[in-house]
């Protein structure tokens, strides 16, 4: 029984979840005031990052989410700042930390309806323009390893 539970939790910290559910059609308004779709009919793949001001790990990660998204015309890189903070408190967290990519914030305690509910963070969906999920990763991420998952997804299409 102890091999059952040690392979489920290398699974879940894997994050490498394939055919999943397309992620549900949602529009954020992110801090800038734009409005973000998801199923909009976009057709570039969608990068959506759940993190925290609070998490380490998330602020290690965000140059790396910054460089693709100014990098790479044919990705979205979504905030999703999943925390109980103020506006204001997030728009002066982002002045020490600023990124290129829009931020939305998501009240924990009050998502929007059908947004998968992270379990840690940070956690970041890989979206095809179809909103299927090409990968998800748990925990911190790098480009690179989104450049391969993306590269990994591209010849299956």
């Amino acid at each position: 029984m102890r091999w059952l539970a040690a392979l489920s939790l290398v699974l879940l910290l894997s994050g490498g979840e394939r055919g999943e559910e397309a992620f549900p059609p949602l529009a954020f308004l992110a801090l800038d005031q734009s409005r973000i779709e998801i199923g909009g009919g976009d057709p570039r793949i969608l990068v959506i990052n759940f993190w925290a001001t609070w998490c380490t790990p998330c602020l290690k990660e965000m140059p790396e989410l910054d460089r693709l998204a100014r990098e790479r015309q044919d990705l979205l890189v979504l905030g999703l700042a999943y925390e109980e903070i103020e506006d204001s408190e997030l728009r002066r967290f982002l002045e020490r930390y600023p990124v290129s990519y829009p931020i939305a914030r998501i009240d924990p305690f009050a998502p929007p309806e059908g947004l998968p509910v992270p379990r840690g963070l940070p956690l970041t969906y890989l979206l095809a323009p179809d909103r299927r999920v090409i990968r998800r990763f748990l925990g911190p991420v790098t480009a690179a390893e989104i450049e391969q998952a993306i590269a990994a997804w591209e010849p299956a299409q």
